[in-house]
């Protein structure tokens, strides 16, 4: 059964051979020209994954985004890579903070954007990490099974990729990983030393599990190596 893709991209030219490329592997690609056509396209539905581009006509990819994020249910969780800006690491720093899932830079292989898209629904779809029982630390629950995470009840807004990095660090509580296991375990490549996108996602994750995120008890940064998630919850 062929996978739904949603390309909100003004460039007519390139969707069209970013949809004929990805249609020979078996997905299937809807196109919408500006953020407003996008947004009313995603809601109706089933899309699998959106690939947004940051510069559109009508709204900012990074507001198209946000709003994606704002929809109700499953919408929201609807996976998002996002192309950007050769050159420009605010603008892939911003998207991952309000939440897609990956980045590309204009220009970009048609191989490598169908490398990332079945990375990240390979992540979203099958999960990628072992299911089985919860995972409780005090009043946090991760639950494998339902991809949900809870703190005291209320559960937490992360993305699909933030939660893979977040079962992660738990199932190996108490040990140390550099950014490059990290990254390694989760996505399937080596983290490139100069890509600091591993930090922005556990800046996100710490604001949706940590109490104070300023100061962590859960996530600690070990300098000059990487992260621990700590055994000592609350």
């Amino acid at each position: 059964m062929s996978q739904n893709l949603l390309m909100i991209e003004d460039d007519t030219r390139l969707a069209g051979m970013v949809s004929e490329y990805l249609g020979q592997s078996g997905f299937a690609v809807r196109h919408a020209g500006d953020g407003h056509s996008g947004l009313l396209a995603l809601q109706s539905g089933p899309i699998d994954l959106v690939i947004l581009d940051l510069m559109l006509p009508d709204m900012d990819g990074l507001d198209v985004c946000r709003r994606i994020r704002a929809l109700p249910g499953s919408l929201a969780r609807v996976p998002v890579l996002m192309l950007t800006a050769k050159g420009d690491p605010m603008d892939r720093i911003i998207g991952l903070e309000i939440g897609a899932d990956d980045y590309l830079p204009k220009p970009f292989e048609p191989r490598e954007l169908l490398a990332r898209i079945r990375a990240v629904l390979r992540r979203h779809v099958d999960g990628a990490l072992p299911a089985g029982q919860a995972l409780r630390f005090g009043s946090l629950e991760i639950d494998r099974d339902a991809r949900t995470v809870c703190v005291a009840g209320k559960v937490c807004d992360l993305t699909s990729y933030q939660f893979d990095l977040l079962v992660t660090l738990a199932e190996r509580a108490g040990r140390v990983l550099s950014r490059d296991q990290i990254m390694e375990a989760v996505r399937g490549r080596e983290l490139d030393a100069f890509d600091r996108s591993i930090d922005v996602h556990m800046g996100r994750i710490r604001a949706a599990i940590e109490v104070d995120a300023k100061t962590p008890k859960r996530i600690l940064t070990v300098r000059g190596v990487g992260y621990v998630f700590s055994r000592q919850q609350d």
